[in-house]
């Protein structure tokens, strides 16, 4: 998916705002998927807006999680990517959960997409699944205020322009290189295999 002109220039504006460079109070922590001495990593940046991320997560990922991340050989790690106000703060209550359970609402959050993404109040929406998945009302308020932690969300995304050169999502980073759009499992493998130990 593009990046809204709009939404570009708000996160342009913020970050001249901040000030480049400025390290941020919050640590996002490394939200991942698999065992972390996998032999391969792969770097997914998503939008949680994005019906491209969505259909990697609820169609492509099972399978890839099957061949490749529960048997060891790959560890996905996940990156804020928002396109869109809704979508940086739907990452920033799935951060509100903690690292540990932050896949875990990514998750959800994808697979639930087409209902809270078109509600009529989207963040109500949100809100109310977070809540499902045992977020109190008034911590999700919190973490909603917290603007050093949606700062550190635009600054994840700003990241990945600066060092990867991401410009839609889903990308991912494979062995040092981006790979834009949503790949097909039999796509990975190829990607993937080559870096695997012989």
């Amino acid at each position: 998916m593009r990046l809204p002109l709009r939404f570009v220039w708000i996160v342009v504006v913020v970050f001249m705002a901040l000030g480049a460079g400025r390290a941020f109070a919050v640590d996002l922590g490394e939200p991942a998927i698999g065992d972390p001495a996998a032999p391969v990593t792969i770097i997914e940046y998503a939008s949680l807006t994005c019906p491209h991320c969505a259909a990697f997560h609820t169609k492509t990922l099972p399978e890839l999680k099957k061949r490749y991340i529960d048997t060891g050989k790959v560890r996905l790690l996940l990156r804020d990517f928002p396109l869109d106000e809704t979508a940086l703060k739907a990452a920033v209550i799935a951060h509100c959960a903690g690292p540990e359970r932050q896949p875990k609402f990514v998750e959800v959050f994808f697979a639930q997409q087409q209902s809270w993404a078109r509600a009529s109040d989207p963040l109500q929406a949100l809100k109310q699944l977070a809540r499902l998945g045992g977020l109190g009302a008034e911590q999700i308020d919190a973490c909603l205020a917290d603007k050093s932690l949606e700062d550190a969300v635009l600054q994840a995304r700003l990241d990945g322009e600066k060092k990867y050169d991401i410009r839609s999502t889903p990308s991912f980073i494979i062995g040092g290189k981006t790979y834009a759009g949503d790949q097909s499992v039999d796509e990975f493998a190829q990607l993937i295999d080559p870096l695997l130990p012989k």
